[in-house]
């Protein structure tokens, strides 16, 4: 997690309070054209997001999306067993974001469709599904757009900030609202209703 529990806490009885609808990435496409629908995520499948946000996600009946980088190297990560109980409690979803994290602008078209495919395997071995992708670092370009749906997932979200309608233009290219610890109340909020936090 990029920000404390109970900022993270914060966060979420904010949304409750708005009257939020959590959705995961997958299930967007059943929310167009609404407002006020939220599909939380989180990249790597770092250990807290056992520890400090499954807790929390549950309390408040948040769904969310946590995209595996099933290989990564140099991080606290989640384990098999962990990964299967949360997929199994209704508020988890998991992902792909490649097997070793690596910047698909930076391999060849051959490695890094390998990268993306064998991620999406992967998570299907522990979960029996993986819908949604994430390119990690947000570096891609739109021959890996291609690749992700020729793999078969049914969407892909990068780190392009902005708040925007999901579409069939951008479904395989969603913007991501980036939020961490060190934003206030205000500045959560404004990320929220404008996708960055500056004014």
């Amino acid at each position: 997690m990029n920000m404390p529990p109970a900022k993270f806490e914060q966060l979420l009885q904010y949304l409750v309070k708005k009257k939020a609808i959590f959705c995961f990435v997958s299930e967007l496409d059943q929310y167009q054209g609404q407002n006020n629908v939220f599909a939380l995520s989180f990249d790597d499948g770092f250990l807290d997001n056992y520890q400090y946000a499954y807790p929390l996600l549950k309390k408040y009946n948040a769904k969310a999306t946590i995209y595996l980088a099933t290989q990564i190297e140099g991080i606290e990560k989640l384990n098999s067993e962990q990964i299967q109980e949360m997929a199994n409690s209704g508020v988890i979803e998991f992902g792909a974001h490649t097997q070793h994290h690596v910047n698909l602008l930076k391999l060849t078209d051959e490695d890094a469709f390998a990268e993306m495919q064998a991620s999406k395997l992967d998570v299907e071995a522990l979960v029996g599904k993986c819908p949604s992708f994430a390119y990690p670092f947000g570096r891609f370009n739109e021959r890996h757009q291609q690749m992700a749906k020729d793999i078969g997932f049914k969407n892909a979200v990068s780190t392009r900030k902005k708040v925007e309608a999901y579409t069939i233009d951008n479904q395989f290219n969603i913007p991501r609202v980036s939020t961490h610890g060190a934003m206030n109340a205000l500045q959560m909020r404004i990320a929220l209703a404008k996708g960055r936090y500056k004014l």
